[in-house]
């Protein structure tokens, strides 16, 4: 029987999220969404001098605004006995080894081997130490680092995005799983949480391609069966240019603050770097139907901050009022329902519709530069309440059968007296909301 679905997402807490590490977080949500599966959110802060609370609480912040919820958390910190637990069953089985080399010393010995034209890899020196000499280090004070031992084979498994891959093991450096100081590792802690959550699916950027061969050896040490992988390919700027910071590791607070939505961003995330055209979604289960990992390629996928914006708009303008409901009752305005659906389509954030609110609810204007004496006739025939859709029609209609006035002579001077604006919503939505009083003084200006 095939176990269910589970993923991670596994953040550092070493600062908020960014457009770069929520992908993975995007992606894993919508294949363990997809597939009826579990999420797990994994904080790996087994860095003491790095990670912060704040960060941890940032992240999840961040995940909850982009409705990223997950089904259960953990913190590596608090699996410290676990990992030594496990270290002690590789030691007894041999498939770990205390090596005594400082970081500058292993840094010499890289450079030498780079110098003679020789990959730089760990060359097993502390596996030909001796007891006594072994003791000789201890006694100068120095503490092991801890090295799994790779078996030279080749590491096969199928790559949900590259397909089969191979890479033999005697290519890399035996790994380090935990450091003299006793902090454990990346390599090393992932493997066990994986084994100990049931984790099914490992998605991930490709720069951990490498990882994947001493980890899928630690599972088996483990008598574990390793889980399927799946590596996407990073993202870059839209030259291809390594993306940075300014070009996007865009911090998620940052777009919030910019007035991004997070179904924008989600909608981006869920398709950059696929087969699939990017489209805007006005909610997270029409991401989730369409979402295919196998539909992603192998090339870097080139993220474009004002793609991101042009895309913020497209989904302002199909977003349902529900989702935004809360936000519009707070401008004031009257039928909140029927203002979202008259503006949406002129927005490019959220908070461009309070400046339409304002066009809706003030009762005056700062006057505009419009035909004053064909505007002041048009005040002599608005018709009374109630307004309704049609009103709009019906009153330049009648504006035109008295002044004989048509085309954008007729409408443009109308719309600017009365919204301040050269362009905007369909006057026929928007007149009902401003309403008779304040159109009528807005028109009667200056006469």
């Amino acid at each position: 029987m095939t176990a269910p679905v589970a993923v991670r997402f596994a953040p550092s807490p070493t600062g908020r999220l960014h457009m770069g590490n929520a992908r993975p977080a995007v992606l894993n949500w919508l294949f363990a969404r997809r597939h009826g599966g579990t999420f797990l959110l994994r904080h790996d802060d087994t860095d003491a001098e790095r990670s912060r609370e704040e960060f941890v609480a940032g992240i999840e912040i961040d995940l909850r605004w982009l409705g990223l919820g997950w089904d259960r958390r953990e913190r590596q910190s608090e699996r410290l006995a676990r990992y030594g637990e496990v270290l002690a069953v590789l030691k007894a089985s041999g498939r770990v080894y205390p090596a005594y080399e400082t970081p500058e010393e292993l840094s010499l010995k890289r450079k030498s081997q780079l110098n003679a034209g020789r990959p730089p890899i760990y060359d097993r020196a502390a596996l030909r130490l001796s007891d006594g000499q072994r003791g000789v280090l201890q006694a100068e004070g120095r503490k092991p680092h801890w090295r799994f031992r790779l078996d030279a084979e080749d590491v096969a498994w199928r790559d949900i995005i590259h397909g089969d891959m191979s890479i033999q093991a005697s290519t890399l450096s035996d790994p380090v799983l935990v450091r003299e100081d006793g902090t454990p590792l990346y390599v090393f802690t992932s493997v066990v949480d994986d084994v100990d959550f049931g984790i099914t699916h490992i998605i991930r950027g490709d720069e951990h391609l490498m990882n994947t061969v001493p980890q899928i050896q630690l599972f088996r040490a483990l008598g574990a069966v390793p889980p399927t992988f799946a590596h996407f390919a990073l993202l870059v700027g839209k030259e291809g240019e390594k993306l940075s910071k300014r070009l996007g590791a865009l911090g998620l607070e940052d777009l919030r603050d910019e007035g991004i939505e997070p179904l924008a961003i989600t909608s981006l995330l869920a398709r950059l770097g696929s087969a699939d055209p990017i489209e805007p979604r006005s909610n997270l289960q029409d991401l989730v139907a369409g979402f295919d990992l196998t539909r992603f390629g192998r090339a870097p996928a080139h993220f474009d901050p004002d793609e991101l914006r042009v895309l913020n708009a497209k989904v302002l303008h199909q977003l349902p009022y529900a989702v935004v409901r809360a936000h519009v009752e707070e401008m004031g305005v009257p039928h909140p329902e029927a203002f979202w659906l008259a503006v949406r389509g002129n927005l490019t954030t959220l908070a461009d519709a309070r400046e339409w609110a304002r066009v809706v609810t003030v009762a005056d204007l700062p006057a505009p530069a419009a035909d004053a004496a064909f505007v002041a006739k048009a005040a002599t025939l608005l018709p009374p309440e109630p307004w309704t859709d049609a009103t709009w029609s019906a009153w330049t209609g009648a504006v035109a059968g008295a002044t004989g006035t048509k085309g954008r002579a007729l409408f443009h001077p109308l719309r600017v007296a009365l919204t301040g604006r050269d362009t905007g919503p369909e006057m026929k939505m928007l007149l009902p909301l401003i309403g008779r009083a304040r159109a009528l003084a807005r028109l009667s200006r200056g006469t």
